[in-house]
C-alpha cells in the first residue's frame, strides 16, 4: 500500500511540478501554501494520512531519509509537527475516575524500537556513554515545558503539568493540576498530601513515569514516543550491572540492546518455550538480587585495608562475583538467538504436569479404539486382524473414541491404543506418563494425527516403556519439539514425523529407540540428544532439517556422555551438518593430551591417516570406528582414488574425509582466533565418530548436507 501511495504522490508532483515547494522522501510532501488549493487538498491529506498510518509505520519511512538534513533529524522521522495531526493512537483509560487519555505507545513494532535505539538514541555508544547519548537524544525531541501528562506509579495516577525537563537526570519538573484529578490504587490521597509529596521530591519525578496526555494536533507525538523509548529501555533493556561491565570498548547496542530486544519480542510472539521464559526471568531476578547484595557488601567495606572484617567481606564478595558471572553468562546464552537455539534449557521447567497412574485398581487392561466413524465392516476386519489375535484375554476391555487425545488421557499402565485410518486434529499437547502401546491400524500416511494449536511439545513421554508405531504426526505453529522423551523409554517404529521447530528431544537419562522412521521439516535439529541418554537409530531417514542430529554437551562433570547407536540411517539434505556436537570451548573433562593433540591438528603438524580398510581409528580405543559412507565434497574437482578390494562408495567417502581434513586445517585456525569475537564457532570435525559416545555406527549414509557430515559447535 505504501508503494501505491508513493506512486500517487509522484504522479501528483509530475502533474503539478510548478506548484510544489519540495519533497521530503521520509514519507511527507511539503507543499507551498501560496500555490495550493486548500479547499481541494486539505481533506485528501487528512483522510489519507489516517488511512495509511499503520502501513507507513511498518515500512518505516526513515529508510529513505535525507542524510543531509541532520539538523531537523528528530529521531522519530515518521512523526513530526509539520503533519496536520497526530499519527499515534489514543489509549483510552478504563476506570471509575475520569482522567484524560494518553498516547498509545506501548504497542510499537520491533523494527520501530530497533531503529530508534540504533539510529537516534544510542548509536555506537559504549556502555559508559549510554546515559550521555540518551540525554542528548531526549533534549532534541522532548518538549521542555507546557504539556500535560499523567504521573503513573504503583499506588496512584495523577494529572500534572510539565514545566521543565532535566535531561541529564532524566527527570521532569511538574506542577499539580487543580482541581486534583487522581486515580488511587489502594491508598487514600488528598490534594494536600499530593502537594507535600511533590515538595519532598522538589517537584521532580522520573521521566519514564510520565505519560503525555493525548493531543490530536501532533505537537507532542515526538515527546510521547521519546519518553516511551526511555521507559522501555529502563524496564526491559538496561541492567544495573551493565555499567560495571569490563567490555566497555564494544558497541552497547550490538552487544546488549539488539539481543535483549529480539528476545522480548520473541517472547511476546510465542516463539520461545514457556519453560525457557520462566528460566530466563528466574535467572534475571536472582542476578538482580545478587547484585544488590554485592553492592551493599561493597559499600560496607571500610577504608582500613588491614581490617579482619574486610578480609571476610572480600571473600564473600568474590563468591558473589562468581555467582553473578554464572548467572550473567546464562542470561547471555538465552538472549543470544543462536545460543538459545543450540543450548536450549536443561531444567524441567515447561514439563507437562501429568503423573503416572500405574495399573488400574481393578487389574483390568483396556484397548482404546480410536475411529472417526466406526462401521460394521471396519470393526469386523479390526477384530479379525488385530483384536482377536493380540487382545483376546479376559483381562482386556474395549472402549471406543473418536479423538485420540481423550483416549490417551484415559490410559493406565499396560493399556493399548489402536488408531484406525483417518486424519485426526488434536487441539492440545499429549502426555504419556505410563507404559502403553499406541499403534496405527494401517500405513503411516493413512493414520495421521495433526496438532492444530500452538504449544510447546506436541507429545511428551515419561513412561518406563512406551511403544508407538505406524502413525504419522504433523506439527504446526509450534515453539518446541514434536516429541520429547522426558524420562523412561520410547520405542518408535515405522512412523513419519513432519516437524515444525525441533524434531525429537531425548533428555538426560531417557532412552529412545527409533526404527524405520522418517523425520523431516525441523527448523532446528531433527534429533536433539542430551548427556546421559541412550539412543538407538536403525534404518531412519532424517532430512530437510536445520541440523540432522544435535548432541548437547554442557561440560557438567556429573553427566556422562550419551550412548548412541546408528545403523543404516540416511541423513541427507539438511541445511547444516548431518551430526553436530555442541560443547564448551574449555571442557573441564578434556585432558591435556587431548588439548595438545587438538592444537597440533589445528596447526597442521599432525597428518591424519585413513587406513585402507576404511576405518577411522582412535588410539584410546582398542577397535576402530565402523564404516561410514559420506558424499564426495562437491567443490573438489579431482576424481576420487579407488583401492582394490574396497567398495567404490566407501573409498570415495574415505578419500573425501581425508581431503576435507587437509583443506580445513587453515580454516580451523582462523576460527580459533575469532572465537572471542562471536557467540560461538561451528567447525567441521571428522574425529567426532571416534568418540566414546558412539557405541556402534554401521552403514550410515550422509548426503548433501549443507556444511558436511560432522561438525562441532564451540561456545
Amino acid at each position: 500500500m505504501a508503494d501505491n501511495i508513493a506512486c500517487s504522490v509522484n504522479e501528483q508532483l509530475d502533474s503539478n511540478e510548478q506548484d510544489t515547494g519540495h519533497v521530503n522522501i521520509e514519507g511527507r510532501v511539503e507543499i507551498s501554501p501560496k500555490k495550493v488549493n486548500l479547499d481541494s487538498e486539505t481533506e485528501m491529506v487528512t483522510v489519507g494520512i489516517n488511512e495509511i498510518r499503520r502501513d507507513i509505520l511498518q515500512v518505516k519511512q526513515g529508510l529513505f531519509q535525507n542524510e543531509d538534513d541532520d539538523i531537523n533529524d528528530s529521531g522519530t522521522d515518521y512523526v513530526t509537527g509539520d503533519k496536520p495531526g497526530t499519527l499515534l493512537q489514543r489509549a483510552e483509560r478504563v476506570g471509575d475516575v475520569a482522567l484524560p487519555d494518553t498516547f498509545q505507545t506501548d504497542q510499537l513494532l520491533y523494527y520501530e524500537r530497533f531503529k530508534a535505539y540504533q539510529d537516534y538514541m544510542l548509536g555506537d555508544a559504549k556502555t559508559s556513554e549510554v546515559w550521555a547519548f540518551t540525554s542528548d537524544y531526549l533534549e532534541k525531541v522532548v518538549e521542555p515545558c507546557d504539556w500535560r501528562a499523567l504521573w503513573c506509579t504503583d499506588v496512584f495516577d495523577v494529572l500534572v503539568e510539565v514545566v521543565d525537563v532535566d535531561y541529564k537526570q532524566l527527570k521532569a519538573k511538574v506542577e499539580l493540576v487543580l482541581p486534583l484529578q487522581c486515580e488511587r490504587k489502594g491508598c487514600e490521597l488528598t490534594e494536600e498530601s499530593m502537594k507535600e509529596l511533590l515538595e519532598v521530591t522538589q517537584h521532580k519525578v522520573p521521566l519514564q513515569e510520565v505519560h503525555a496526555v493525548y493531543d490530536d494536533s501532533g505537537d507532542f507525538d515526538q515527546t510521547a514516543l521519546a519518553v516511551e523509548h526511555l521507559r522501555f529501555f529502563c524496564r526491559h533493556i538496561w541492567r544495573k550491572w551493565d555499567e560495571e561491565d569490563e567490555d566497555d570498548d564494544f558497541d552497547y547496542f550490538v552487544r546488549c540492546v539488539e539481543p535483549r530486544l529480539r528476545l522480548h519480542y520473541d517472547i511476546l510472539e510465542d516463539r520461545v518455550p514457556a519453560g525457557l521464559v520462566a528460566e530466563y526471568h528466574a535467572a534475571l531476578r536472582r542476578c538482580s538480587e545478587k547484585f544488590r547484595e554485592f553492592s551493599s557488601l561493597r559499600n560496607g567495606i571500610s577504608s582500613d585495608a588491614e581490617s579482619e572484617l574486610n578480609d571476610v567481606s572480600m571473600v564473600e564478595g568474590l563468591k558473589m562475583c562468581e555467582q553473578m558471572e554464572a548467572l550473567k553468562r546464562k542470561l547471555r546464552i538465552i538472549e543470544n538467538p543462536l545460543l538459545r537455539y543450540v543450548l536450549g534449557y536443561r531444567g524441567n521447567s515447561g514439563q507437562l504436569s501429568y503423573c503416572a497412574k500405574g495399573p488400574r485398581p481393578t487389574g483390568a487392561r483396556v484397548v482404546h479404539v480410536v475411529s472417526s466413524s466406526m462401521t460394521v465392516g471396519l470393526l469386523h476386519k479390526l477384530m479379525a486382524d488385530k483384536l482377536s489375535p493380540d487382545f483376546s484375554g479376559e483381562e482386556f476391555e474395549l472402549q471406543f473414541y473418536s479423538d485420540p487425545l481423550p483416549a490417551l488421557n484415559s490410559c493406565y499402565e499396560g493399556d493399548a491404543v489402536i488408531v484406525c485410518p483417518g486424519h485426526y486434529h488434536v487441539t492440545g499437547s499429549i502426555s504419556i506418563p505410563d507404559s502403553v502401546e499406541v499403534e496405527g491400524y494401517g500405513q503411516p500416511d493413512e493414520v495421521v494425527i495433526e496438532q492444530k494449536c500452538k504449544g510447546d511439545t506436541f507429545i511428551e513421554t515419561s513412561g518406563a516403556n512406551i511403544r508407538i508405531s505406524n502413525l504419522k504426526f504433523i506439527q504446526h505453529d509450534a515453539i518446541a519439539g514434536i516429541f520429547c522423551v522426558r524420562q523412561g523409554k520410547l520405542e518408535m517404529e515405522n512412523c513419519v514425523l513432519q516437524c515444525e521447530t525441533t524434531g525429537v528431544i531425548v533428555r538426560t537419562s531417557a532412552q529412545l529407540s527409533m526404527n524405520m522412521c522418517d523425520l523431516y521439516g525441523a527448523k532446528g535439529a531433527g534429533l536433539e540428544v542430551y548427556l546421559g541418554s541412550i539412543c538407538s537409530l536403525v534404518g531412519n531417514g532424517i532430512h530437510h532439517c536445520k541440523e540432522g542430529i544435535l548432541i548437547k554437551d554442557f561440560a557438567d562433570e556429573l553427566d556422562t556422555m550419551p550412548k548412541i547407536t546408528m545403523i543404516k540411517n540416511v541423513i541427507h539434505n539438511n541445511e547444516g551438518y548431518g551430526v553436530i556436537l555442541v560443547k564448551p570451548e574449555n571442557d573441564p573433562r578434556s585432558g591435556s593430551a587431548t588439548a595438545h593433540a587438538t592444537e597440533e591438528a589445528e596447526d597442521g603438524n599432525v597428518e591424519e591417516e585413513v587406513p585402507e580398510n576404511g576405518e577411522l581409528k582412535d588410539e584410546g580405543r582398542e577397535c576402530g570406528t565402523p564404516l561410514v559412507t559420506v558424499e564426495e565434497c562437491p567443490s573438489d574437482p579431482r576424481p576420487p582414488r579407488r583401492r582394490s578390494g574396497v567398495p567404490p562408495e566407501f573409498t570415495e567417502g574415505n578419500d573425501a574425509i581425508k581431503r576435507e581434513l587437509a583443506a580445513t586445517s587453515a580454516k580451523k585456525r582462523r576460527l580459533q582466533r575469532s572465537r572471542a569475537q562471536g557467540p560461538g564457532v561451528t567447525q567441521t570435525d571428522h574425529t567426532l565418530l571416534s568418540q566414546d559416545m558412539f557405541v556402534s555406527i554401521e552403514d550410515n549414509q550422509f548426503r548433501r548436507n549443507g556444511k558436511g557430515s560432522f561438525g562441532t559447535f564451540l561456545y
